[in-house]
Parts: C-alpha cells; sequence; structure tokens
C-alpha cells in the first residue's frame, strides 16, 4: 500500500492517535442513509488531494460548505461534521490539507504534529487547495453562489485567512481559531492583518477559558472588524475552553457545542448558504 493509497484508506476514518483516549460514549454519530458520502480525490496543481464528500443522494444545484480540519486531520469526527450539514441539504467537503506533508492521524504526540507537519504547510498551498475544492464543487451539483466554510481550531484561522482570500464565499464560521501567531515565512500573516479589508460575514465561536487564545485577541481581531463592513461577529462562551465543540474530546461542552451548532447553521442560511 503506497502512501496515497493509505490516505485514501485513512480519511473520514477512526481518531488522531494524538488525542487518544477519547469520549466515544459522547460522540455524536450521523449515518450515511439518504447521503452519498465517502472519499473522491480532487485535483489541485500537481497533487491529487484526498477529501471526504458528503451530499443528499441525487440532487444537485446544492449550497455548498467546506469543513476544514483541526490539525488531527480528516478523521470521524470531521467526516461526520460532513455528513450533518449533508443531512441539512448541503453538498459538505472536507480536504486533507496535510497530505502533501504527511498523515497527521498516525501521530500520537501534538508536538511532534506540529513539528513535523503543521508548521511545514504554507497558507498559500492551503488557499489553493480550497480553491480546487470550490472548482469541483460547482462541477458537481454544487451551487457556485451558495458557498460557505467552516473550521475548527487550526482549521478555526483558516475559515478567517480564506475569507479573506475569496470574497464569493457567502459566509463563515470560525471555531475557536487562532487570530493571532507568530508569523513565519510559510505563514506569513494573521486573521487580523485581514480584518478591516474583509467583506464576508464570518461568525466567530470562542472560548472564554481557552487559554490558547487570550480574550485579549478576540478583543483586538473585534476592534479591526470595526473598521471594515463584512459584518462579522463573535459569540464568547464564558465556561467553554479550546475544543468546546469536539464531542470525541475530553474537551467538549455539549450545551455551549449545541448552541453554536444552532448559530452556525442559522448563520449559512441568513446569509444566503
Amino acid at each position: 500500500m503506497d502512501r496515497r493509497d493509505f490516505l485514501q484508506t485513512s480519511i473520514g476514518a477512526g481518531f488522531a492517535a494524538a488525542v487518544l483516549p477519547t469520549l466515544t460514549e459522547a460522540t455524536i454519530l450521523t449515518d450515511s442513509s439518504g447521503l452519498d458520502a465517502g472519499t473522491v480525490n480532487i485535483r489541485s496543481g500537481d497533487f491529487s488531494m484526498p477529501v471526504y464528500v458528503a451530499r443528499p443522494a441525487t440532487k444537485q444545484s446544492l449550497p455548498v460548505i467546506l469543513v476544514v480540519s483541526e490539525i488531527f486531520g480528516v478523521h470521524a469526527h470531521i467526516a461526520d461534521i460532513a455528513r450533518r450539514f449533508a443531512k441539512l441539504g448541503y453538498l459538505a467537503i472536507a480536504p486533507d490539507l496535510f497530505g502533501r506533508q504527511g498523515d497527521p492521524t498516525a501521530y500520537t504526540s501534538i508536538p511532534e504534529l506540529f513539528k513535523d507537519i503543521i508548521v511545514k504547510v504554507p497558507d498559500a498551498q492551503v488557499m489553493q487547495d480550497l480553491d480546487a475544492c470550490v472548482v469541483w464543487a460547482a462541477a458537481h451539483g454544487g451551487d457556485a453562489s451558495r458557498m460557505g466554510i467552516t473550521g475548527f481550531c487550526w482549521g478555526g484561522r483558516i475559515t478567517w485567512l480564506y475569507a479573506a482570500h475569496n470574497p464569493q464565499i457567502k459566509a463563515g464560521v470560525a471555531w475557536y481559531g487562532k487570530l493571532v501567531q507568530d508569523k513565519t515565512p510559510l505563514q506569513p500573516t494573521n486573521p487580523i492583518d485581514h480584518a478591516a479589508q474583509l467583506r464576508v460575514p464570518v461568525l466567530g465561536l470562542y472560548g472564554g477559558k481557552d487559554s490558547s487564545i487570550p480574550l485579549e485577541s478576540v478583543e483586538r481581531m473585534r476592534a479591526e472588524l470595526a473598521k471594515g463592513k463584512s459584518g462579522a461577529e463573535f459569540v464568547v462562551y464564558p465556561e467553554a475552553g479550546h475544543a468546546f465543540h469536539a464531542d470525541y474530546r475530553p474537551s467538549y461542552v455539549e450545551a455551549d457545542a449545541k448552541d453554536g451548532w444552532l448559530r452556525a447553521t442559522k448563520w449559512f442560511s441568513a446569509h444566503g448558504v
């Protein structure tokens, strides 16, 4: 089994080793009845990118949601989120944005995962890969005029950046994505750098007890957004920490996760997605 075959068979299955043990009894399990769900490959430049896709069976002209994973890649939880959106009538696309650099689901150490894969993924590459997903969606039953993006942790940061990169996106929902971090040649800007020029309405869902994302950075982002006309908003859950939506992890906060999901779906609907 070569590396590409391994990625194809592992995407959307199991959980990342770095977050074991998981709260399997708390995990929401969404079946695929009435859906077409599984892995396809989308060409992005010279890379054949594995992507988990879920959609209502046989339907066309569907609104599109890009689902951007945490640092742990497209495992069972992210695939389940795609199916949740598909059950609501969306064409949901969860791309393996780490595929060129390696397989994050195989790592048992988060520091090693960051060192070997995450810091080596250029933002420009991610924007290109998401652009490829948008093109593919428009050619495979998606409505290019009704596209949104949502992401979690690492994917939350990417949600802000892609909303700035592609103004054709109708709306975004960023779950606890960093707004400010150290810049590198591969990650040269932060969401806060784009805030004043942002034109896409993004809903930021954050935890008041998230030690990795100080509330001071949220307030700074609010101030920058106020200089523009994006219509972006924040909701901060005072008692939640990081990854409060991750229903397979001890960080899960059921009430806040459910409230956030309801707000997210209403946000997309209100903005034409």
